[in-house]
């Protein structure tokens, strides 16, 4: 495959480097310690126009292809803490792809162009308590009662989900119309009868504000219906393409990270008279997991290219042999990224064990990739069934 980057792709990869080694980083153990970060950080990112880089001009995007997005994955994980970048990416790459795909001019206006500007902090309201993967289970309720909807219901697990101003909300119209009967609002927080039930503890990711959110009889206008009634299953399926594979570029950027880091750490580290990383078993393990890296990389971008030139170059829909290969890289990815996460671990040794190790957060957040966006299970089903098993 042909080099995907052009000179502005470069310069993109620059300053979003820049802005998560000086601005982020820094701020990582603070951030990390106090289970969040400020919101500034959505809107500087809007201002140096790295939430909109991938979205069209006219809705405040800077008009650049798919690639721009992966570039902003790949920097991002600098930050040293997985929770502010997953906070970012569910922003730019989670719940708003729809809106710019489905809404009208004045949703996008509405939401939108806001949230790429990062005035308005935006979640994605899918899982609830008894529905995560099987999101044909959800019980959260919109009832048409004249102009307005009335939801009812709950989600769990929202990142941003503490401080969004609106939520991509996925709810069923229609209870019994089984897939037909879902659809996707847009949801803002100031509506009366919303609440965030709990803040959720969570293994890894602490940077990241994750919630139970609660609906009681909300009252919305039916103009924030996004796409048409009934197919928001469809949408979000489309919808889920994009998060997994970022998701994907994302995670393997940070465990290649981890890569370099380990075998500069082992260079200086010495034990019975050399350095580590001079021992025959390291090299040995870390070319196999180098190797293995470079597959995982080779199969993201090979997919995102099939990805860019089906929905930004022909504005297609994706392909099933698209959805195929993404489920493929979320799968192959969390699995090559779980191993290198753990292995570096292990050749940090005891200090790898200590919260004071960049190391041992590294770990923790990974440990998310297999489960979120759907599980590495439902990716096997997935490609099973595309492949006709």
């Amino acid at each position: 495959m042909q080099n995907p980057y052009s000179e502005e792709h470069e310069l993109f990869r620059k300053q979003v480097r820049a802005f998560a080694e000086n601005e982020l980083a820094p701020n990582a153990d603070a951030w990390e310690h106090d289970r969040t970060f400020p919101n500034w950080v959505f809107k500087k990112a809007g201002e140096l126009g790295i939430l909109g880089a991938h979205y069209p001009e006219d809705v405040g995007g800077g008009g650049g292809d798919y690639w721009f997005s992966v570039v902003k994955s790949e920097e991002l994980v600098r930050a040293d803490t997985a929770g502010v970048t997953m906070g970012l990416l569910v922003q730019s790459d989670m719940a708003t792809p729809c809106i710019n795909e489905l809404g009208t001019r004045e949703q996008k206006e509405e939401f939108l162009r806001p949230a790429l500007e990062g005035d308005r902090i935006a979640a994605l309201g899918v899982s609830e308590p008894g529905a995560g993967s099987d999101v044909a289970g959800i019980r959260t309720t919109a009832v048409v009662d004249g102009d307005d909807y009335v939801v009812n219901g709950s989600k769990t697990y929202i990142t941003n989900g503490t401080r969004a101003d609106f939520v991509t909300l996925l709810v069923k119209t229609d209870p019994d119309a089984g897939y037909g009967g879902i659809s996707i609002l847009l949801f803002p927080t100031d509506t009366a009868g919303f609440s965030v039930s709990k803040k959720l503890e969570k293994i890894g990711n602490h940077a990241s504000d994750t919630a139970e959110l609660f609906f009681d009889n909300c009252r919305i206008p039916r103009r924030y219906l996004l796409g048409e009634e009934g197919k928001g299953f469809y949408y979000l399926m489309q919808n889920f393409q994009s998060e997994r594979l970022i998701g994907s570029t994302s995670a393997l950027a940070a465990a290649h990270r981890a890569l370099d880091r380990s075998v500069a750490y082992g260079r200086d580290r010495k034990a019975f008279g050399k350095p580590i990383m001079a021992r025959e078993v390291w090299k040995h393990r870390f070319a196999d997991l180098y190797t293995k890296s470079q597959a995982a990389r080779s199969l993201c971008y090979d997919t995102v290219w099939d990805f860019n030139e089906e929905r930004y170059v022909r504005e297609q829909e994706i392909s099933f042999e698209t959805v195929k290969k993404i489920a493929m890289c979320k799968l192959f990815v969390g699995d090559v990224t779980s191993e290198i996460i753990d292995t570096c671990l292990q050749f940090h040794g005891g200090m790898g064990y200590l919260e004071e190790l960049w190391i041992a957060r590294a770990w923790r957040d990974q440990r998310l990739f297999r489960i979120g966006g759907g599980t590495s299970e439902v990716m096997k089903y997935m490609i099973s069934k595309i492949m006709g098993w």
